[in-house]
């Protein structure tokens, strides 16, 4: 339970984080591509979603630090796609506004991102 409480708190840090950098992005760079400031928003998330999960959602993994890292960086690659193809669907097939289409992306990848952080990347040997 306490793993889970850890996680929803870093995983809606990092989406806040993810969000407030798409904004601050599409804000300054306004001809770019709403694809392009999801990444910039997952690139910097993915730092904090990292330091947090290792520091409280993931303390007791009996992983070491480096393979906790390439472990998650491939578990949040496979999220970002999920998330990217998510947010395309909703927002160029479907013509939803960025903001609906980049909560869906999240949420969606969230999911994937916690089952794949628990079971794997900061595993634990119990």
């Amino acid at each position: 339970m306490r793993t889970g409480f850890w996680f929803l708190l870093v995983g809606a840090s990092a989406a806040l984080t993810h969000m407030a950098v798409f904004a601050l992005v599409l804000h300054l760079f306004p001809p770019l591509w709403p694809e392009l400031a999801n990444l910039a928003g997952f690139l910097v998330a993915f730092l904090v979603s990292f330091v947090g999960h290792r520091r409280l959602s993931f303390q007791d993994a009996d992983t070491g630090l480096m393979q906790s890292f390439l472990r998650f960086a491939a578990t949040a690659v496979a999220g970002f796609v999920t998330n990217e193809a998510v947010f395309i669907a909703l927002f160029r097939v479907l013509a939803l506004p960025t903001w609906l289409a980049l909560m869906g992306g999240i949420v969606l990848s969230a999911l994937q991102t916690f089952a794949l952080s628990r079971y794997w990347a900061f595993k634990r040997n119990a």
